[in-house]
């Protein structure tokens, strides 16, 4: 499977967002009955509108989650967390019986006051690890505050899923795997008793779900995961397809005027090699692009079976 995508540098406009819009509060008063708990034993409480979450030692991951999915929707919440700790975010995250014996799973907004910083990437919990860390983007490292009240900015829209942490753009990731879920907020395992009892809290945690408008782009890193595809932001930087998953169109067999009639196939949108027992060369032989390229950048995904 060959795409020319990575490597791009986009932009989110700080602009203000607008308050005047339907934001609807997740959390009011001390009514936390919208929600409901799942993992570990970790425990939850709500008092005007703030959340508190409190570790249990060698307990597994817990999270207090909405009782309902959301789709495309921004959201808004403020978030501080015992330095000690590590906390995160869910979104569109599921737990079904038939995964993991019903173990919460999707994408994590990071809360990390670590040393590491990667509070704002983005983690596949229980699922594929770091999609978005914050190695792609050391600006926002340094924009999370361990001692204090920290702002949140998540903003998920089809396949693109961007974060910001007070103001400062964090995340962008494209990735399809999972379309809606619930909204959950973790209290990390901890794995000795002096790390219990400590606290993380949430407030003013709103969520925007009709006619969301996305937040303008400015310089930032994209990784894109959604096959042969390129976001609106990697074509408005120049960046083409060099395989669109169907068809071989803009190949050709390396000293050839075509696409060679045997040895190749696409299937399952992968580009593909026959078996030829090392005779490649007689049996397709190599393939190069159509168009010549001097300076650029390039990547793809591959897999090799055994023996290649």
């Amino acid at each position: 499977m060959l795409r020319a995508i990575l490597l791009i540098f986009l932009t989110f406009g700080l602009t203000a967002t607008s308050f005047s819009q339907e934001w609807k509060f997740l959390v009011e008063g001390d009514d936390l009955s919208e929600w409901e708990r799942l993992g570990g034993e970790a425990t939850y409480t709500a008092s005007n509108g703030e959340v508190i979450g409190t570790t249990v030692a060698n307990t597994p991951n817990t999270f207090l989650a909405t009782k309902r999915p959301y789709g495309d929707f921004a959201l808004n919440l403020e978030v501080r967390v015992d330095p000690a700790i590590n906390s995160g975010i869910q979104i569109r995250s599921e737990s079904k019986p038939d995964y993991l014996n019903g173990r919460v799973h999707g994408y994590q907004i990071e809360i990390d006051p670590s040393a590491r910083a990667w509070s704002g990437g983005v983690y596949d919990e229980a699922r594929r690890g770091w999609l978005y860390p914050l190695s792609a983007n050391e600006d926002c490292r340094v924009a999370f505050n361990p001692n204090g009240w920290n702002h949140y900015y998540i903003e998920a829209i089809g396949p693109s899923i961007r974060t910001w942490v007070n103001d400062v753009a964090c995340a962008a990731l494209y990735d399809d795997m999972t379309s809606s879920g619930f909204i959950a907020l973790q209290v990390h395992s901890v794995p000795r008793e002096d790390l219990a009892n400590r606290n993380v809290r949430w407030r003013n945690i709103r969520v925007w779900e009709e006619n969301v408008t996305p937040r303008e782009w400015t310089s930032q890193y994209v990784i894109n995961l959604v096959p042969n595809s390129l976001s609106q932001q990697e074509i408005a930087q120049g960046y083409s397809l060099l395989f669109d998953g169907e068809t071989t169109q803009g190949w050709r067999g390396a000293g050839k005027e075509s696409f060679p009639e045997k040895g190749w196939r696409v299937e399952d949108g992968i580009l593909m090699v026959e078996s030829s027992g090392g005779a490649e060369a007689a049996y397709g032989g190599d393939i190069v692009t159509v168009d010549e390229y001097s300076t650029f950048e390039f990547s793809l995904d591959f897999k090799l079976t055994e023996g290649a």
